[in-house]
């Protein structure tokens, strides 16, 4: 049913323009950066964007981790299927973004700040790390008053799974509760990935107080960790005792069981279900290491295949496969991208 509609899946987060290169030791320290690590710039950080274009030959790309998942559920989806939710500023950077996003098929309707220019995140990739530093600009001032005009409510009412970017939740929660409390009243599908593991420490009430919509949950180890630490779980380890415990949250909307799902990287993909005492796994599509580009954006493309293919109906299996499959693709790339022209899903052996 919901497949046949000119578009299903309106996602929610923070459009950031990535301006990307290859890095060195000595600029991760020029700049007090951790190898492999995901913050919100301080000032201290303000001078990165500019050094990497000048003297990084960096590469920009359409960016910020819902809008990864956005354009990766394009990628699957028939065109102008997904709508994507965010604030940007009245500049040549916001231009940009219109102009990557159009590739992958998806639709963008942001809110323009007159005053505020479209955020930026760095991204200094070393090895198979990489360093994202966010300065959100524009991206910040999103607001509830966006999200309810007539013309972006009757993109909410015509949609029938929302995807929530958990870095939104530094943004506005309100916008995220109303998308809740839509899903919860409608019996749509609210997708939420916690994203990284500073947001269930340092977000924590906003995100409670939205975990009884959620319907699915989208996490790595790392953040299910953190999630058990801010929680004081009894294990911080145990990553399937951890998915059980979010799965088995109060949720508003009692009509679907709610579903955790977690990467592992290389190691299996766990799926814990909401009253359900195992957990399954999934083994990862196997890749040859010489034939990894870059691993940034591997977990946004993996959310983008599984969101895709619970629109499309799938089985949690086969979602869940076509996320292992376009991370596969995406991190043969440079940046959260994905190949052109698109190939098209297969099931793994």
């Amino acid at each position: 049913m919901a497949a046949s509609k000119d578009f299903t899946l309106l996602c929610l987060e923070n459009p950031l323009l990535d301006i990307q290169a290859f890095g060195t030791q000595e600029l991760l320290d020029k700049y007090e950066l951790k190898a492999n690590d995901a913050i919100l710039a301080e000032d201290k950080h303000k001078g990165l964007y500019e050094d990497l274009l000048n003297n990084y030959d960096a590469k920009l790309i359409a960016g910020g981790a819902a809008q990864n998942t956005a354009r990766g559920a394009s990628y699957i989806l028939k065109p102008n299927s997904v709508v994507y939710l965010g604030g940007v500023g009245d500049d040549k950077y916001a231009a940009i973004l219109h102009d990557a996003v159009k590739q992958a098929g998806l639709r963008v309707e942001y809110r323009v700040d007159p005053k505020e220019p479209t955020g930026r995140c760095g991204v200094v990739i070393t090895g198979h790390n990489r360093s994202l530093c966010t300065d959100l600009a524009a991206a910040n001032h999103y607001d509830l008053d966006h999200l309810k005009s007539p013309e972006i409510w009757s993109l909410v009412k015509g949609a029938e799974y929302y995807y929530i970017g958990g870095y939104h939740y530094t943004v506005c929660v309100p916008a995220i509760m109303t998308l809740g409390q839509e899903a919860a009243d409608n019996n749509k599908v609210f997708i939420v990935n916690l994203s990284a593991p500073f947001l269930p420490q340092f977000f924590k009430d906003p995100m409670d107080e939205s975990s009884k919509f959620w319907d699915y949950v989208i996490c790595n180890e790392s953040e299910a960790a953190a999630w058990a630490e801010s929680h004081n779980l009894e294990s911080k380890t145990d990553i399937k005792a951890i998915a059980k415990s979010i799965a088995n949250l109060p949720k508003a909307n009692t009509s679907r069981p709610r579903t955790v799902v977690v990467t592992q990287g290389t190691e299996p993909t766990l799926v814990a279900v909401q009253g359900n005492e195992q957990v399954k796994e999934y083994a990862v599509h196997a890749i040859a290491s010489e034939q990894i580009n870059d691993t940034n954006g591997a977990g946004d493309a993996f959310a983008g295949g599984f969101v895709a293919g619970l629109v499309d109906g799938k089985p949690l299996e086969t979602a869940v496969d076509m996320g292992q499959w376009l991370a596969r693709l995406s991190i043969q790339e440079l940046g959260p991208s994905y190949p052109f022209p698109k190939q098209t899903y297969t099931p793994s052996a």
